[in-house]
């Protein structure tokens, strides 16, 4: 089995700090994103919690479509919050991504290391990957 790294070289996080992990690994027609906060250009985007998680979600998205994986292909969704509060604003967004493919997911509460309102990884399975 082939494994293949994204973004394992020249990743930056905020302040320009490298990161030492790779945004997402494919394995076995598994990908396995690393968690998306919402930033740009390795910095937070301010906003509140329904701008940063539709900005979350859409950096798992564009990860995974560069690895050649669809909406259709996640499998599950991780979430952190940093308040219980945002569950509901959250949920929306959510919803508004995964209307036809409703993937399994747990939400926690906790703490980040980076300033914001929600984290988010994803894990996608597509048979078709497994030799590529």
């Amino acid at each position: 089995m082939t494994i293949k790294r994204y973004g394992a070289a020249g990743a930056t996080g905020t302040g320009g700090q490298h990161l030492p992990f790779s945004r997402a690994v494919e394995a076995g027609g598994w990908l396995y994103i690393s968690g998306q906060t919402p930033m740009t250009n390795g910095e937070v985007v301010e906003g509140g919690i329904v701008e940063q998680s539709r900005l979350a979600i859409q950096n798992c998205l564009d990860i995974m479509s560069e690895a050649g994986y669809e909406l259709k292909d996640v499998v599950h969704v991780k979430v952190i919050l940093t308040d219980a509060r945002y569950f509901q604003s959250f949920n929306k967004v959510f919803s508004e991504f995964f209307t036809e493919h409703p993937p399994a997911r747990i939400c926690a509460v906790a703490d980040l290391v980076v300033d914001c309102k929600v984290e988010v990884d994803i894990t996608c399975y597509n048979a078709a990957r497994i030799n590529k």
